[in-house]
């Protein structure tokens, strides 16, 4: 029997005041030639977000917010695995698992678990409430401990299939997800699909690799299309996180101003942010998501599933297909969207598709309640 351990997180005033010094101690380059962003996180954007974190965010703020929701540790797969595991408030109470992805956190799902859990009070006409689980994934933030083992796609999914039906004891269960949540869920909707009653994403898992000889479908050009115009661009980030993250993790783990950089950069490139991040996402709560990769100390960790993902086969076994029920939320900010022909190739049980007005890859953090809409909506549909 796994032991369940209550869990609150509280850092040092130690570490908070060593942060606070290395934050007054940056040093920061010039700006390269050409339009802010074009090249990477934009310096005057980024010394006032420094000048925020170092005079105005409040970590222990951030701190109480999250420890008003109920964690816990559990030893499983090896490792100290940290959760989040909010009850469901309504007569019926349906178990949802719900992951983030890279360069996110638990603090995604600060303003969704409300609502999940007790739809009714936020104007959602439902059947059921959620009763939500929401990992830190293994080797990010709370699951993370210094020289513990790595974990990819496939091992992340075997923990998580272990936490639900083991340790918690749900049978079945729900799966939302986004970035690697998304191809964590995906893979355990393949691999477990006993277990899972349904799957929703707002990002869809499919393989990125193709033959340049063969002779496409219009849907296949479109996505290979898509892909082509991000790779030079868009993915030089998991390029190195790939290839080299020992490497890339002795900055980031080193100066907090270098790990906000690279993260920030994100929060610009796939946010609907209309050309400033916190447009979309604040500063206190982009600044608790970096804080606690800081920490923690996880950031290195946290690359490992991309370098895991270079060196295997995709997740889903090429021509392999996800029978589960499917809903897609696509949001237009999304870095890929490929068509719903396409996906019926591999999720060939889909019950909703759902184009999105505005919002982009961090749905959790920009759209919580139009989201879990969606969420109710197609687990609704489904009768459970």
């Amino acid at each position: 029997m796994n032991e369940i351990r209550p869990y609150k997180l509280s850092i040092s005033n130690d570490e908070i005041k060593d942060l606070k010094i290395r934050l007054a101690n940056t040093r920061l380059p010039d700006q390269a030639p050409g339009d802010p962003w074009k090249t990477g996180t934009d310096l005057e954007w980024f010394k006032k977000l420094l000048d925020y974190w170092k005079l105005n965010f409040d970590w222990k703020k951030s701190e109480s917010e999250l420890n008003a929701f109920p964690q816990y540790k559990t030893k499983i797969s090896d490792i100290d695995l940290h959760f989040i595991h909010c009850e469901g408030k309504a007569k019926k109470n349906i178990p949802l698992l719900l992951m983030h992805g890279w360069p996110g956190s638990i603090f995604e799902f600060l303003d969704i678990l409300p609502i999940l859990t007790d739809p009714v009070k936020y104007g959602i006409n439902s059947d059921f409430a959620f009763t939500v689980i929401a990992p830190s994934l293994p080797g990010f933030g709370l699951s993370f401990e210094a020289f513990q083992k790595r974990f990819g796609v496939e091992e992340i999914g075997e923990c998580f299939k272990d936490l639900m039906t083991k340790v918690l004891g749900f049978n079945t269960f729900c799966i939302q997800g986004g970035d690697w949540g998304a191809m964590i869920g995906s893979r355990m909707a393949y691999k477990y699909s006993e277990k899972v009653l349904g799957l929703h994403l707002n990002m869809l898992a499919l393989i990125r690799e193709y033959d340049s000889d063969k002779v496409l479908l219009p849907e296949e050009q479109d996505y290979i299309d898509q892909i082509k115009k991000w790779r030079p661009e868009g993915m030089g980030y998991q390029a190195i996180q790939g290839s080299r993250p020992q490497t890339l993790a002795y900055g980031l783990s080193d100066s907090p101003s270098g790990l906000a950089a690279w993260i920030c950069e994100k929060f610009y490139e796939w946010t609907d942010c209309n050309g400033a991040p916190e447009n979309s996402i604040s500063f206190d709560k982009m600044l608790a998501n970096i804080s606690l990769y800081w920490f923690s100390g996880a950031i290195g960790s946290s690359f490992w599933p991309y370098y895991a993902r270079n060196r295997r086969s995709w997740f889903v076994p090429l021509g392999e297909k996800i029978t589960v029920p499917l809903g897609y939320s696509e949001f237009p900010k999304e870095m890929l969207r490929p068509q719903r022909k396409l996906a019926e190739k591999t999720y060939v049980n889909i019950k909703r598709w759902t184009k999105m007005e505005q919002g982009g890859h961090f749905a959790a953090l920009e759209n919580s309640e139009v989201l879990s809409k969606e969420m109710f909506i197609f687990f609704n549909s489904l009768k459970l």
